[in-house]
């Protein structure tokens, strides 16, 4: 019964806060209404008994990630004067694809089945080791092969940070 409201709870405030980055006009808003959101979400894999995966959201997410966001904010230094206006066509076609993909998804899930809670408890699922098992057994190749994008992926960027010797 907590843990069903708890749920709702941190839904509801996942939801707000999302919509919140969307229609806030600030975008430094914008990004602490995301950070909101993440604990949020971060709240959930609580629920979940994923206490690894909580942590490790709110450490990379809220974290890494949304010093990055706000860095580029800051580098970009948006103002209304620069900012190019877009046009009333624009806008509108945004409006009719967000309300088609709406219509896609409620379409893709209305013939879904809801999960059935179980009375069974079984606190091993979240455990760290447990995920390394999984990661390092069913899915070592993608585990590797992701390594080995993001060691590209920053290499590729020093290189692209270096300055030229001449």
């Amino acid at each position: 019964m907590i843990t069903e409201c708890l749920f709702y709870l941190l839904s509801f405030l996942a939801l707000m806060f999302a919509s919140m980055v969307v229609l806030t006009k600030n975008p430094i808003h914008s990004v602490l209404y995301l950070v909101l959101t993440f604990f949020a979400i971060a709240g959930h894999y609580v629920l979940l008994n994923a206490q690894f995966l909580a942590a490790v959201h709110i450490i990379v997410y809220a974290g890494a990630i949304m010093v990055l966001f706000l860095f580029v904010i800051m580098l970009l230094n948006l103002n209304k004067e620069t900012e190019p206006h877009k046009s009333i066509w624009l806008k509108g076609s945004a409006v009719v694809a967000s309300g088609s993909l709406l219509v896609v998804l409620v379409g893709a899930l209305k013939g879904a089945e809801t999960i059935q809670s179980t009375n069974t408890f079984d606190a091993s699922i979240g455990l760290i080791e447990n995920l390394g098992m999984t990661l390092f057994n069913d899915f070592l190749l993608p585990f590797e092969v992701s390594s080995i994008l993001l060691l590209a992926a920053m290499v590729g960027a020093v290189m692209l940070g270096k300055k030229s010797i001449k």
